[in-house]
């Protein structure tokens, strides 16, 4: 096994995400459902964004904004796919 650092991950995020991440399909931890980003709920407040699984709620993704610094978490989002 070779250990490396973060930055190998780069490429492959880059490449998984990609340009639209709207398309992205993401499977919720809570429920199992598979769906796009852009089919989530998303909650708004000026403490940052949470989107939602449409089929149980579950906080699927956060991102919060700081000066000079975005925080995204995936905590209920099991697994994502492009395809």
């Amino acid at each position: 096994m070779v250990v490396l650092d973060g930055n190998a991950l780069a490429g492959v995020l880059t490449d998984t995400l990609g340009a639209d991440p709207t398309t992205v399909v993401l499977r919720c931890a809570g429920c199992g459902t598979l769906g796009e980003l852009a089919r989530t709920r998303v909650h708004v407040s000026p403490m940052g964004s949470v989107a939602r699984c449409r089929g149980c709620d579950t906080v699927l993704v956060t991102v919060v904004e700081t000066p000079g610094r975005r925080w995204v978490g995936l905590p209920g989002t099991r697994a994502v796919s492009t395809d």
